[in-house]
């Protein structure tokens, strides 16, 4: 008999399986930041590694330990106690952790552009099993991650990563990390392609990265976008800079680590594209005394401290230039409602702001099982005429217009218990979108609806989508007559049967001897 084929563990899988032998030793929630730190690592030391060779072998060894020889082909310089080669050579010993600090230390000094980019002591604070440290050095150290260039080895391994921390961490959770499928969704339907992106909320920078891809699939340049953030929590900041790192993304995130609200660091920005996916229903944000004349409030009410989703909102729509638009995802609630979120949500709507509201399907987010609503805001709505990607784009007219979409239906299950949309589904909802901004465009049941302002100001400025799009009643077909007799007919049989089991059982227990009254 032959023996059944073994299925192949996926790089990523080993990886997984890896990490998780650290469980008992570390936290979980600290996992992405151990592995992803080992991954980076490796990353620049075989680029520095391969540059090298390279400069050898085109016979300029005397120019092998100058700086400006590896950041001209865009490549970290290391000295030899960052390359991964000293790692590895050291990794049974027990103080495996501090050296593994100090590379990271010393490549983030002789390389200016990853200044805050990362961990500090980290390993050392931990207080690892060193054994258990070394053997994921020797997993990683199987991982070629420059062998095939046009397969972004290391950036797979960090989305498979990212993704799969974000899951297991669960609710409450894993915010640094927003679905791809949703970030594909929103690229494909903002298109950005030239101009500066901003994400207000950026995480572990997956929007950024997504916009890229975009633009490579698409025959574009990443050389003709520039890239702003902002994220609160340091580990998670640190965690984007390495994630556009490894791909050669250049980003201003600011400084330092910050919250938006409080201290924004891109006050004069002026974005483009917009893509974010603040957290949701954020409560005490900021104090009751707090911004109450902060300028990106300008012409709306102050946003309620009970709720951040209208300060989100008001700080993107601040932030977009003449043409901006911004994709973004928030709670439902947001949609509807009454006090201060009312009175800016009518504002945005007299404003001209909202071009498109889309109900996403529950379960597409890893931190909430929610239904959650995609936003679209265009700076302007006018008919105009546009160069995108080396062709010219007309969007006509949409003054007074909102879309609204249901996309509930659309989604595919993947991870047992999860929701994303695959490449069919984003291009079905992106062409609807882009059809509403040219003229070949119909509304059709179920899916989606062009409003316009004098229905949404009768609806006293709801953009609940259901409002608007119309939904079949399938009842209205069914003779109710004929379906009561079927249905008297099938409780009839079911009373029988069940008579005829009670007498049988009553004769069982009869002839055991067993008199039952």
């Amino acid at each position: 008999m032959a023996k059944a084929k073994t299925k192949q563990k996926s790089m990523e899988e080993s990886l997984w399986e890896s990490a998780n032998k650290l469980r008992g030793t570390v936290e979980s929630s600290e996992y992405k930041h151990i592995v992803l730190g080992l991954i980076f690592l490796k990353f620049v030391s075989d680029t520095y590694e391969a540059r090298r060779e390279q400069l050898i072998a085109d016979g300029k060894e005397a120019f092998v330990d100058m700086v400006e020889f590896y950041t001209m082909e865009n490549v970290f310089y290391l000295p030899e106690i960052s390359r991964w080669s000293y790692i590895k050579q050291h990794a049974k010993q027990d103080d495996i952790a501090l050296k593994i600090d100090t590379a990271l230390s010393t490549v983030e000094k002789n390389n200016p552009s990853l200044k805050g980019a990362l961990p500090d002591n980290y390993f050392s604070r931990l207080g690892l099993d060193a054994s258990k440290l070394s053997s994921l050095i020797d997993t990683i150290n199987n991982i070629n991650t420059i062998q095939d260039k046009g397969s972004d080895i290391v950036g797979r391994v960090y989305e498979y990563f990212l993704s799969k921390f974000a899951i297991a961490e669960g609710k409450g959770k894993g915010e640094f990390y927003t679905p791809k499928s949703i970030v594909n969704l929103i690229a494909n339907m903002i298109e950005p392609y030239k101009g500066k992106i901003y994400d207000p909320a950026c995480g572990s920078g997956g929007m950024f990265v997504q916009s890229v891809k975009f633009i490579d699939a698409h025959n574009g340049s990443k050389k003709d976008i520039s890239v702003y953030g902002q994220e609160y929590t340091a580990t998670t900041y640190k965690l984007a800079k390495m994630n556009l790192a490894i791909r050669g993304i250049s980003a201003n995130l600011g400084s330092v680590a910050a919250d938006t609200f409080s201290k924004d660091q891109h006050k004069d920005l002026k974005a483009d594209f917009i893509m974010a996916n603040p957290p949701f229903n954020q409560k005490d944000w900021r104090g009751v005394n707090e911004l109450v004349d902060d300028p990106r409030w300008s012409g709306y009410e102050t946003p309620p401290t009970s709720n951040a989703n209208y300060g989100w909102i008001l700080n993107m729509v601040s932030k977009l230039s003449q043409n901006g638009v911004a994709g973004f995802i928030l709670a439902n609630g947001a949609l509807s409602g009454g006090g201060e979120e009312y009175k800016i949500r009518k504002k945005l709507i007299e404003n001209d702001m909202v071009e498109s509201i889309v109900i996403l399907p529950r379960n597409m987010f890893y931190t909430t099982d929610i239904s959650v609503t995609l936003w679209i805001l265009n700076a302007n709505k006018k008919e105009r005429t546009f160069e995108q990607n080396g062709r010219t784009k007309v969007h006509r007219d949409r003054t007074d217009e909102i879309l609204f979409m249901d996309l509930r239906q659309k989604g595919v299950p993947f991870e047992k218990k999860f929701i994303e949309f695959d490449e069919e589904a984003i291009d079905e909802i992106s062409s609807t979108y882009h059809a509403w901004q040219n003229e070949a465009y119909k509304d059709v049941s179920e899916y989606c609806y062009s409003a316009s302002k004098d229905e949404v100001e009768k609806k006293d400025f709801s953009l609940v989508p259901s409002k608007y799009i119309e939904f079949v009643n399938r009842d209205e077909n069914i003779d109710f007559d004929e379906k009561m007799k079927t249905l008297q007919s099938e409780f009839k049989i079911l009373l029988e049967e069940e008579e005829k089991s009670k007498k049988e059982l009553l004769k069982v227990f009869e002839e055991l001897g067993y008199a039952i009254d």
